[in-house]
């Protein structure tokens, strides 16, 4: 009876996020995609380290680090351009997608400098 019960509410919550996500505008939509694809990439690169093993361990550092941070500051300009958030009201989106450019030029001149 207590399944059936869940099995139900985790229906209803599915339904509601898949409800909400559909008037999500495209542009959001296309950020999640690329958040999700770092994420992925970040992820194919822990596993293919757990096989092959992490003999330029700085290599393997620096490939994880750059889609995590890249994720970062994707998630970052989600928050920045997304209209319902009344904090960044203020803030054009070109101006967000600037800073989004300029911080992953930082963070890639970063991870470069540290590979060696």
């Amino acid at each position: 009876m207590g399944k059936s019960s869940t099995t139900k509410d985790a229906q209803a919550l599915f339904q509601s996020l898949r409800s909400a996500y559909v008037a999500t505008p495209t542009n959001l939509k296309i950020i999640d995609l690329y958040v999700m694809f770092a994420v992925f990439t970040a992820l194919i690169q822990v596993v293919y380290m757990a096989i092959v093993g992490s003999f330029p361990f700085n290599s393997f550092l620096s490939g994880v680090l750059s889609c995590v941070g890249t994720a970062v500051l994707a998630v970052c300009l989600r928050i920045q351009v997304n209209k319902e958030n009344k904090e960044f009201k203020d803030l054009p989106p070109e101006r967000a997608f600037a800073d989004f450019v300029l911080c992953n030029l930082v963070l890639h001149l970063v991870i470069m400098n540290f590979i060696g």
